[in-house]
């Protein structure tokens, strides 16, 4: 997996490609441990083409993360293979989806 991350304004955006599985956890720990202050988190999903049970987790430590900070995690850009993992693990209800980064950017803005 490629994480990449950039900021827009207050905003953090983490930009994940390939497969988010039990390997491929530890960078995106590594980044939560190196910035306990982040508040408001986009995850671009646009690149990642599976997710498993260990990833999901991980969003979930993520969003748990940003609201101890009095912010959120968002989700945008989840392929549909993606998108359906996370309908049947009910993560959809959990996390706010977005169709597109520019949607979730305006979601912190309201």
């Amino acid at each position: 997996m490629k994480l990449s991350h950039r900021t827009h304004g207050t905003v953090d955006i983490l930009e994940l490609s390939g497969r988010f599985d039990a390997y491929e956890v530890p960078p995106m720990t590594e980044w939560f441990d190196e910035r306990p202050n982040v508040k408001h988190l986009v995850v671009n999903l646009s690149g990642v083409t599976f997710v498993d049970s260990s990833g999901l987790s991980a969003l979930v430590r993520g969003m748990k993360h940003c609201r101890q900070n009095d912010g959120d995690l968002v989700i945008c850009n989840a392929q549909q293979a993606v998108s359906i993992i996370f309908e049947l693990t009910r993560l959809d209800k959990a996390f706010t989806m977005y169709d597109d980064e520019e949607s979730a950017l305006q979601g912190f803005d309201a």
